[in-house]
């Protein structure tokens, strides 16, 4: 097959089949006694098995998928796979928290932001919610309150703060930890305001959905990629040549 064969069938251009050749991405191509490059159903199948990678997990991490493979270590290239699957479980379970949490905050509707109220001191704060000012100090630390400092240093929450003070607060009497609330009202930072993210968790939701489909139909074409190289490379050892 000649290059700009194998470069119309992926819509690619004959340099980029060249640079994915040289990076070890796809094997390298068999020469012709005048010198030309000859590439053969594996390459095809190997240009299809990358260019399914990247939206499934990375340009950066699909690449070193294909080059694990074609230089023959399986076990290196499948634990790159097993990574992306486990972070994107991660990001599911962290959408399901942020999820929850939501439906808590429009049930609790939290309001002591409201109105135009002078910030709170951490004393104030602390018998707001009858808490130890300790504890509002271990949650700054662990990244649930940003509170500002005034020009002496001392910690100013202001209407923002108080919300997510308030909203810390009941999800900590539910029993999440304080990672997992730093990471929910970090996304209520992020989009701006409860009603914001929720629509924005729409969009993650999709987005999740999208990375695992174009997982699954990664996974097939890698497989169609393992099955049209030397048989070798599914037992980890290195072949001494290309495919044929």
């Amino acid at each position: 097959m000649r290059p700009v064969d194998l470069a119309r069938r992926h819509g690619l251009s004959t340099q980029a089949v060249r640079n994915y050749e040289n990076a070890g991405i796809i094997p390298p191509a068999h020469r012709s006694r005048t010198g030309y490059r000859d590439y053969t159903t594996a390459h095809a199948a190997g240009l299809a098995a990358y260019l399914a990678l990247v939206p499934a997990f990375g340009h950066s991490t699909g690449r070193r998928i294909m080059q694990a493979v074609t230089g023959g270590r399986l076990d290196e290239a499948l634990e790159y796979v097993d990574d992306g699957h486990s972070l994107l479980a991660r990001d599911r379970t962290t959408l399901r928290t942020v999820e929850t949490a939501l439906s808590h905050f429009e049930t609790a509707n939290p309001n002591a932001a409201a109105g135009t109220r002078p910030p709170h001191s951490i004393g104030e704060l602390a018998r707001h919610l009858t808490l130890d000012p300790a504890t509002l100090r271990a949650w700054e630390r662990a990244g649930v309150l940003t509170p500002q400092r005034d020009p002496r240093g001392h910690r100013q929450y202001l209407a923002r703060d108080v919300r997510d003070a308030e909203l810390a607060h009941l999800l900590r009497r539910g029993g999440r930890p304080l990672g997992t609330i730093a990471t929910v009202l970090g996304e209520l930072r992020n989009a701006g305001s409860i009603d914001a993210l929720a629509k924005s968790l729409d969009r993650w939701r999709r987005d999740l959905t999208s990375r695992g489909t174009a997982q699954l139909y990664a996974a097939g074409q890698l497989s169609a990629y393992l099955d049209s190289l030397d048989g070798s490379v599914r037992t980890g050892s290195v072949p001494e040549h290309g495919p044929h």
